[in-house]
């Protein structure tokens, strides 16, 4: 029982935080959405601040799992980078609220829990990635660089690219640019093919 009505309140605050953004959503708003009680809100969360940072786990998590669902099988480097831009599009447009929040919203406010919880999501995305990459680099199949620069190189367009779309400017689906992306990611990330002279 309590699981759901935290799932209905992460639900519904999704959906308020999105339509009027965090300083204009109220508790009452969550609420209604999610169709609860004061007293069912303040018993699983204290504020809409504690409620704003385990939505923004909850939908980390989320994202991270789709990333890592990419290198499952152990894919080649080419086949590592493509699936990785790919499984990024596709969850940014088949989960675009939660894209938009996790992307866009302002984390200055977040407590040292959720900064905690957040740094150690990152560090198993990061293994996860780091188990597929560091073979490849020493077999000469990636170029070997941090893995801040190489996941910059790798998800920085995509995610750059997709903000236009996330905010509504443009309405085109971004997976129709994925061919380019992988394309640009494969001349960042690998080394260059060798010319066969004749």
């Amino acid at each position: 029982m309590a699981a759901s009505v935290r799932d209905d309140l992460l639900a519904a605050g999704l959906f308020v935080f999105d339509r009027v953004g965090f300083e204009a959503a109220t508790v009452v708003a969550i609420r209604a959405r999610a169709r609860a009680s004061n007293g069912s809100f303040f018993h699983v969360f204290g504020s809409k601040k504690e409620l704003a940072g385990a939505l923004f786990l909850e939908v980390l998590r989320h994202y991270h799992a789709a990333m890592l669902a990419a290198l499952d099988p152990v894919p080649d480097a080419g086949q590592g980078i493509d699936r990785l831009i790919r499984a990024h599009l596709d969850w940014v447009v088949t989960s675009r609220r939660e894209a938009r929040y996790l992307f866009e919203i302002s984390r200055s406010e977040w407590g040292d829990d959720v900064r905690d919880a957040q740094r150690a999501q990152n560090a198993r995305l990061a293994e996860g990635i780091e188990r597929w990459r560091t073979p490849l680099v020493m077999r000469g199949e990636l170029l070997p660089m941090t893995l801040v620069m190489f996941v910059s190189q790798l998800i920085g367009p995509a995610q750059i690219f997709c903000r236009a779309f996330l905010s509504g400017r443009d309405r085109a689906d971004p997976r129709a640019e994925a061919d380019t992306l992988v394309a640009c990611a494969v001349r960042a990330l690998r080394p260059p093919e060798p010319i066969n002279e004749q």
